[in-house]
């Protein structure tokens, strides 16, 4: 891939990273509730989830996922009812500390990897965009894996640090709400309504 090509990619990989959505709100919730160190692990969910939607584009079934409307459909629900699941969970979310107190939760590392890969696996919008994407940065006279490699390795690191050293990082700035159980139980809510409203415009903008 030639320098000024993947300076390109970098600027664009980085403004989309940038692009607030489900992934971003996922990790400032993660974040909050169990720490800008551990949220890592729901940041590397987001990115498994990446790299099978950059898997599917490159073997040519983002194609067939794209031209058919069923299950384009099926795929966007059942991501719009996953965000929703969530923000219904973190909104009804009991305070984790007594009032006074202050802690943090105790979700497993797995436990946030595998909610992070399934809040952007379950987004056929991502597969569309990907197809609009990818085929921008890749050469079809040039051996097409090393190229395939080098975009998913830098569109990954560029997440990996908007998401955890700006969204995670922003996230510290509310930790002072979290020192009572007021505080958590609004945060709670904020953060679960902003699930819903992702996934209602998941569900219902075309």
């Amino acid at each position: 891939m030639q320098f000024s090509l993947w300076l390109a990619l970098l600027g664009a990989g980085t403004l989309i990273s940038f692009t607030p959505g489900a992934g971003a709100i996922n990790t400032m919730s993660n974040a909050l509730n169990s720490g800008f160190r551990r949220s890592i692990w729901g940041i590397l969910g987001q990115q498994a989830a990446l790299i099978i939607h950059i898997l599917i584009v490159a073997l040519g079934v983002g194609v067939l996922v794209a031209s058919s409307p069923v299950a384009f459909t099926v795929i966007r629900y059942a991501g719009a009812a996953y965000l929703v699941y969530l923000g219904i969970r973190q909104f009804m979310s009991k305070p984790q500390v007594d009032e006074g107190a202050e802690s943090l939760g105790t979700e497993s590392a797995w436990s946030m990897f595998r909610r992070g890969m399934w809040v952007n696996l379950l987004n056929p919008k991502a597969i569309v965009f990907f197809l609009a994407f990818l085929p921008q940065f890749i050469r079809l006279d040039q051996p097409l894996i090393g190229q395939y490699v080098i975009v998913a390795v830098t569109v990954i690191v560029i997440d990996i640090l908007v998401m955890w050293f700006f969204f995670a990082a922003t996230a510290r700035s509310f930790h002072r709400f979290t020192r009572d159980a007021r505080g958590q139980r609004v945060l709670n809510r904020v953060f679960g309504v902003l699930f819903v409203a992702v996934g209602g415009l998941l569900a219902f903008i075309h």
